[in-house]
């Protein structure tokens, strides 16, 4: 039992007694009801232990009613003792509230950062690719450009070649055709000789 309902158990018996039992009083006129039980037939002795029961389990019952009830006095304290705790709770929801706000902006303060310093390193990131793809696109044109330039320095070769073989080739036509028409010359000469000597013996 705690000690607040053994104060009020305390205190109620304390007012029952104050009420009902002090000057040798009860809550009823014991010596009426044990003449009217005698004038229905009980004897003294039955009256008088019917009567005692009656007074004890009325005392008793009012005792129990009386522990159960409630002072003004302490239902003011009671009130009393509920607004203090409930505005104790009040504040320290508040505080958590408080406390829960500022943890939680402290956490999105620092997720914004984190956020923040991942969109710069892809920035750099992103940037550093571009950089790399252009140096490999103009590695690769010049490159392309180094190709084509050997391209057309060979093909001009091959043309230049070429033109020196053709004319190379005309050289010795040209040649041939002079080493023909001296062939036939001199063959068109000793044959008119040869005729010429032939016809001079004839005649």
């Amino acid at each position: 039992m705690s000690l607040y309902t053994l104060t009020r158990h305390s205190h109620a018996t304390q007012l029952y007694r104050r009420l009902y039992t002090s000057g040798g009083k009860h809550l009823f006129d014991t010596n009426k009801l044990a003449d009217e039980l005698q004038s229905e037939g009980f004897t003294p002795q039955q009256s008088t232990a019917l009567v005692n029961s009656v007074s004890t389990v009325l005392a008793s019952s009012t005792t129990t009613l009386l522990s159960t009830m409630v002072t003004k006095a302490e239902q003011d304290r009671t009130l009393y003792m509920y607004k203090v705790d409930f505005a104790q709770l009040k504040s320290e929801l508040q505080m958590l509230e408080k406390t829960d706000y500022s943890m939680l902006r402290a956490e999105n303060e620092r997720l914004q950062g984190e956020v923040n310093k991942l969109k710069q390193r892809l920035r750099e990131e992103v940037t550093r690719t571009q950089a790399g793809v252009r140096l490999d696109m103009s590695l690769e044109k010049g490159r392309a450009r180094e190709e084509q330039a050997q391209h057309e320095i060979k093909i001009r070769e091959t043309d230049a070649r070429i033109e020196n073989e053709i004319s190379g080739l005309r050289t010795q036509m040209e040649s041939i055709k002079f080493s023909i028409l001296q062939y036939m010359v001199g063959t068109i000469t000793g044959t008119g000789a040869l005729i010429l000597a032939y016809l001079r013996m004839i005649m």
